[in-house]
This record gives structure tokens, C-alpha cells and sequence, in this order.
């Protein structure tokens, strides 16, 4: 037998970020080796997760992934690991879909057949937290709901009646809860929280959140309910742990404005013949000359657009690759950095790299959220005539003075179809996050892409 545990909410809000990372602490401080998973596509709770493992966390999404992808992702990342805990998304049963259950953190429970405790937002009441967990309990027949967490409880007595009539009426346990006030806050901004890579050292944040939590919750009992059964996969799409000689190398821009990068994506790559080095164009780190491809990933450039635009030496290297034919993939972040300029809700403009004409304007609103079926437009040479999946979520939006632009994407989302992003040079940039398990040809498309401008160079790789 094995050790995981999915934390799940009632609903956004009610707390599963802090009690997840404060459990993990608290296990961690047990002793124990833990893994952390995010059900869906965020890219910065599992930033939180990987901070306070010490282990890389990564993203199973039931609608981006096969079954088989989410069950190999899950036995790869666990691997060594003494219980892994897995934080789910929104609400337990919410995902793409108001009429089933799929892309929801109920999905990935069952997929990978794991016990949940469920998170309730108790403030101001006691018996009726019975019937919402009762309701949760009845809604759907797949899920293993095996315990509850209380959260924002007033007192010892008030979590003492609602863990009374939870037991009584739904005959699971109330394992502990947390107080509404714990003296503990995690900054956020328009995505979520503030990601962990820019908060410096959070060791102190994790070992007080770790002692609240063995305060008020029984993590032996935990224990005793994360137990379950080993898994297999049958069919390994991703293959990541299979890794060939060298024959191209990638840059990858890593930093406080690049970081959002899904960890099978670079695996896939390196598991295909690319050797990854990273640079930081924060930082105004030249690219290497002797790269074979680029990936410029998301986060937000926009919070560090100044320094970006003083960075002349990082952003003129980027420049001049790509110009003489760098094979690039820019996600979000990355497609905004491609650009002329950002221009910031204040109205402040900022240069960028300049390679995409037109420029990136920060709104006070979302501009675009959910996910997206992609397919490649004529000259996308990673997608070429491809599907895959993907996720937007961004502030902004570019503009253009080109009557006709020389589109990326045709994306497909609740709203409609829509062409996106931008092709130029060797470039597909575009606001899409793709994950590359949902479409494992587009990485030998890029890997081949990448010899070719090698080879035209007639540099052997070092």
C-alpha cells in the first residue's frame, strides 16, 4: 500500500492552499519524504508545493491529459516519496464542464484512486457544515470522500459541534480544523498568489504554518486515511524517463518573470535529445550562441517590465538569434517579452525585445481565461497540422497596426474559435500555455526544427 491524499475544497476560498502547504510542512517536519500534485492547470500554488518539498510539483489536468498521461505524471513524480498530496482545484466537483465532472479535482480523485478530505468553510455555522458535506458525499457515486478539515472555525467548542454533527450525519471524521484568525497571510495579486519564486526565503512561513497545523490537526490520522493502493499505467505516453544522446540544445528563460513551465514539458524535450540550459533575461543574461532553440515561458514581465526594458544586452542577444532563425516557442509571458512594448494600467510604456510588431497593453480585467484546443495555422512548424490543449489566463492584450497578422494559433475555447498569437522568423508565440502530453509529436517537430538550424549554421553541438 501506498500514502496520498487529495486535499479538496467546497468551493475557491475556503482555504486549500494554506491548509495543503501547511500539511505538507507538517509532514515534512514528521520526517517524511512528500510529493506534491495540483489538479489543473495553476502554475503557482505548485511553486508553493516545490518550495516546501523540496521536490519538483507537478499539474495532473483530466482535461489536457489522457488518463494514461495523469496516472504516468502521478507514478513518476511520487517516486521515492512517502505520501504524496494532492491539492485540488476550485470546488471538488468543479472542472470544464457545469454538467459533468470533467477537468474537477472529483475526477482526478477517482483516476487516481485516491482518499480526499474534503475543506469546509465553516464561519458562521455548525450543523448546516453537515449538510454540505452530506451533499458532497451524495452528488456523485465515484469519489472517496474519507475525512474533513474545518476551516475558519471560531473556537475548541465551535469546532466541537461541527464536528459532532459532520460525524453523526455523514459518518466520516473531522480530523482538526484551523482557527479563522492564524495570524498567517500569503500575498496575492491578479493571478493568485504571489509566486513563491518572489517571496525569497519561506522556510519561516512553512515551519509556523506547519506548527498550526499538528496543533489543531491530527496528522496520524492522515496517515491512516491517505492509505491506497499502488497504481499502474498501462500505456507510458510521455515517455520521460527515456533519455537519448544530445543533439540540440535549448535555452530556457528561467527567472522571477519566466517560470511557468510545466516540468513534463521540459522532460519530454530532454527525454527526445535536448540538453536544457537555462538563462535569465532578468537577470540581462545573454543567450548562448551555440543554442539550437528557444523557450520563452510565461509569469509576468509585466511586474518587472523596467528592469526588462534596461536589461539592452539580454534583450538584444534574444533579438538577434531569433533574427537569424533561432527555432522559439513564446508562451504568454514570453509572447508579451517578444514584443515592442508593455504598457502597464498606468500608462507607462516599456520597450521589449521588438521582434513582434505591436504592443501589450495591462488591463484592470481579465481578458482571457479557460482552456483552449489549439490548432497550428500554415507556418506553425511546431504545431503544423496538430491538435493539442492548452490554457489561457492573462490581463492583457496586443495590439497591432498589421491589417492581416500572421496568426499562430486557431484556439478554441467556451467562447468560440478565435485565431491567436503571432508567427514570424522561426517564432510561434502566442498567450496558449500547451502542454506538450496532450500532443507529444509537436516535441519532435520543435527537436527537428532545432537540427535544422544547426545544421545550417555547420556547428557540431559541444
Amino acid at each position: 500500500m501506498t500514502k496520498r491524499i487529495v486535499i479538496a475544497g467546497t468551493g475557491s476560498g475556503v482555504g486549500k492552499t494554506t491548509i495543503t502547504i501547511g500539511i505538507m510542512a507538517a509532514l515534512k517536519q514528521a520526517g517524511l519524504i512528500v510529493q506534491g500534485f495540483k489538479c489543473g492547470p495553476d502554475y503557482i500554488d505548485p511553486s508553493y508545493h516545490s518550495a516546501v518539498t523540496k521536490r519538483v510539483s507537478r499539474n495532473l489536468d483530466s482535461w489536457m491529459l489522457t488518463q494514461d498521461c495523469i496516472l504516468e505524471t502521478y507514478i513518476n513524480g511520487s517516486q521515492g516519496a512517502d505520501i504524496s498530496v494532492i491539492e485540488g482545484v476550485m470546488g471538488f466537483f468543479d472542472g470544464k464542464s457545469p454538467e459533468t465532472n470533467e477537468g474537477s479535482t472529483a475526477e482526478i480523485s477517482m483516476i487516481t484512486k485516491s482518499p480526499v478530505l474534503l475543506v469546509v468553510n465553516c464561519e458562521s455555522m455548525a450543523r448546516s457544515a453537515a449538510a454540505i458535506v452530506k451533499g458532497f458525499q451524495l452528488f456523485s457515486e465515484g469519489p472517496n470522500i474519507v475525512g474533513v478539515i474545518a476551516n475558519k472555525v471560531g473556537s475548541e467548542g465551535h469546532y466541537q459541534l461541527i464536528k459532532k454533527s459532520i460525524e453523526q450525519e455523514c459518518h466520516v471524521p473531522v480530523i482538526g480544523y484551523l482557527k479563522r484568525e492564524i495570524d498567517i497571510e500569503i500575498p496575492e495579486r491578479q493571478l493568485g498568489l504571489i509566486p513563491s519564486i518572489e517571496r525569497g526565503d519561506l522556510d519561516s512561513l512553512f515551519d509556523r504554518l506547519g506548527e498550526l497545523i499538528v496543533e489543531t490537526i491530527d496528522i496520524e490520522q492522515l496517515l491512516e486515511l491517505a492509505t491506497a493502493e499502488p497504481l499502474r499505467v498501462n500505456n507510458k505516453d510521455l515517455s520521460v524517463n527515456t533519455k537519448i544522446e544530445h543533439i540540440v540544445k535549448i535555452a530556457v528563460a528561467k527567472d522571477k518573470a519566466f517560470n511557468f513551465y510545466y516540468p513534463e514539458n521540459l522532460e519530454m524535450l530532454e527525454a527526445k535529445g535536448a540538453k536544457i540550459v537555462y538563462f535569465s533575461p532578468l537577470d540581462n543574461e545573454e543567450l548562448p550562441e551555440d543554442v539550437d532553440g528557444l523557450y520563452l515561458g510565461g509569469c509576468l514581465p509585466e511586474e518587472f517590465a523596467h528592469e526588462l526594458a534596461g536589461n539592452i544586452k539580454a534583450n538584444r542577444s534574444v533579438k538577434t538569434l531569433i533574427e537569424h532563425g533561432l527555432p522559439t516557442l513564446a508562451e504568454c509571458g514570453g509572447f508579451m517579452y517578444l514584443t515592442e512594448s508593455i504598457e502597464t494600467t498606468r500608462k507607462k510604456k516599456y520597450p521589449m525585445v521588438g521582434v513582434i510588431p505591436g504592443s501589450i497593453h495591462m488591463q484592470p480585467t481579465l481578458s482571457a481565461l479557460g482552456y483552449r484546443e489549439i490548432s497550428g495555422q500554415k507556418g506553425n512548424f511546431i504545431l503544423r497540422s496538430l491538435s493539442a490543449k492548452g490554457h489561457e489566463y492573462h490581463y492583457s492584450s496586443y495590439q497591432s497596426t498589421e491589417a492581416n497578422l500572421p496568426f499562430a494559433y486557431q484556439t478554441e475555447g467556451l467562447q468560440g474559435l478565435k485565431n491567436e498569437g503571432y508567427l514570424i522568423h522561426n517564432v510561434v508565440a502566442g498567450y496558449t500555455h500547451i502542454h506538450f502530453g496532450s500532443c507529444s509529436e509537436m516535441v519532435e517537430n520543435w527537436i527537428e526544427k532545432c537540427v535544422e538550424y544547426k545544421e545550417s549554421r555547420g556547428k557540431s553541438y559541444d
